[in-house]
């Protein structure tokens, strides 16, 4: 349990309390000190790494308002429990979705290229304007009928050969997950109105409201993919349940 500074941490240009920060979540993040552990007393940070009470205060202060660390009065500073989450927020891969229905999932190909960044993408994946972005788009069946267009842009940093890869075999998410896993999902869930292209890629009739998902996510710091996922009105839904700290109503 020990913690010791690394000499090129020591030295670094960062303010000692971030590089203490980073190291305490370095520690947590990489599985060394499991969640609900305790870790080190303040008095044991301040005499292993040689800096002062202020500093550790603050590093263990920051990462406990961020929320990876918990700060228990007279017992001592644990890492963080992991939080619930529901299904409705869950990195899911539609096939299983459909296949843990009894179902049977296919997915249709309609793009797989490189291409120029536009804006909003290039913000997204932090890329520069027009620089290279890896763009797929299927659509997934469940039963032969269409229930989702995905339309997704890879960073090619995060997945040099995705291009390489046959999506009616396996899909964009079991790829993904398989070779850089996320640590971050951001998703932003809204009803729209469907274009003529989503409409055909659904076979609607131009008289139905989709739910779209636009899904975004890191493996640590790097940003992996943008994926946009529109869904049929009428032909799916997202559901979940989960626990809060706060009981009341």
């Amino acid at each position: 349990m020990t913690l010791t500074m690394p000499d090129a941490a020591a030295s670094g240009p960062a303010p000692l309390y971030l590089r203490i920060k980073r190291l305490i979540a370095g520690r947590v993040l990489s599985g060394d000190w499991p969640r609900e552990q305790r870790i080190p007393s303040e008095n044991e940070l301040v005499r292993d790494l040689g800096v002062s009470r202020m500093t550790v205060h603050r590093a263990l202060r920051e990462l406990t308002e961020e929320g990876l660390l918990v700060r228990l009065q007279g017992v001592g500073t644990f890492v963080a429990p992991a939080k619930p989450q529901s299904a409705l927020l869950e990195l899911r891969n539609i096939a299983d979705e459909i296949r843990g229905r009894g179902h049977e999932h296919a997915c249709d190909l309609h793009a797989l290229r490189a291409e120029p960044a536009a804006p909003d993408v290039a913000a997204a994946l932090d890329l520069g304007d027009g620089e290279p972005v890896f763009h797929s788009l299927c659509v997934h069946r469940e039963n032969g009928v269409p229930v989702q267009v995905e339309d997704r842009f890879v960073s090619p940093a995060a997945a040099p050969h995705y291009l390489e890869q046959d999506f009616t075999k396996g899909t964009p998410n079991e790829y993904l997950s398989a070779i850089v896993p996320a640590t971050d999902v951001e998703h932003v869930i809204e009803a729209i109105a469907p274009d003529a292209d989503t409409l055909r890629l659904l076979e609607l009739d131009g008289a139905e409201p989709c739910l779209q998902v636009l899904r975004t996510t890191w493996a640590g710091t790097l940003p992996v993919t943008q994926a946009r996922l529109i869904h049929p009105g009428t032909r799916y839904r997202l559901a979940g349940r989960f626990q809060t700290q706060n009981r009341a109503r």
